[in-house]
C-alpha cells in the first residue's frame, strides 16, 4: 500500500499525520510519501499605479526552508513509527500538486487535514479537500481536527 499525506504547518495537518500513524491498521510494507506544497508568493497591489512589491530570493528561500522542515519532521515521525517514508517539497497550488503527485506516485490513499473553513473564507480560499475528493485518482481521507 502507498499513502500520500499532504502536510502544512497547521494543527489540521498534524492531526492527519497522527491519524495515519496511530489509528490506521496498515501493513508493515506501507510506503508513505509526505508532501508539503510551497505556494508561490503572489504580489499584492495596493493602487492601480503602484507596481507589485518585490519578493526577495531570501523570502522565497525562507518559505522553501519552512516547507522542508515540515516535510522532514513528518517523515521523521513516520519513520520512528516504523513506516517506510520519503518527503517531497513541491512548488505550486496544493490542489493540483497533490492530485498530480497522487497520480505520479500511483498512491492508494491520499490523506489531508480539514481546515474546516466555511462561509466567505471557504468561498475566497476554496477547499483543498473538496477539490481532492473530486479530482484525485485514488481514495481521499479528510481528517478533522478534534
Amino acid at each position: 500500500m502507498k499513502i500520500l499525506i499532504g502536510m502544512d504547518d497547521s494543527p489540521h495537518a498534524r492531526e492527519a499525520l497522527n491519524f495515519v500513524m496511530r489509528k490506521l491498521q496498515l501493513p508493515a510494507t506501507t510506503n508513505v510519501v509526505v508532501a508539503s506544497v510551497a505556494q508561490e508568493l503572489v504580489p499584492a497591489y495596493t493602487e492601480v499605479y503602484t507596481g507589485a512589491p518585490f519578493y526577495s530570493e531570501e523570502m522565497s528561500h525562507g518559505v522553501l526552508e519552512r516547507h522542508q522542515e515540515i516535510a522532514s519532521e513528518a517523515e521523521r515521525q513516520l519513520r520512528d513509527a516504523g513506516f517506510h517514508t520519503e518527503a517531497r517539497v513541491v512548488h505550486g497550488d496544493p490542489r493540483s500538486v497533490l492530485v498530480d503527485l497522487a497520480r505520479l506516485e500511483n498512491v492508494d490513499l491520499l490523506v489531508v487535514g480539514s481546515h474546516g473553513r466555511t462561509g466567505i473564507s471557504k468561498l475566497l480560499m476554496g477547499s483543498v479537500a473538496a477539490f481532492l475528493i473530486a479530482h484525485a485518482p485514488c481514495t481521499v481521507m479528510v481528517v478533522k481536527l478534534h
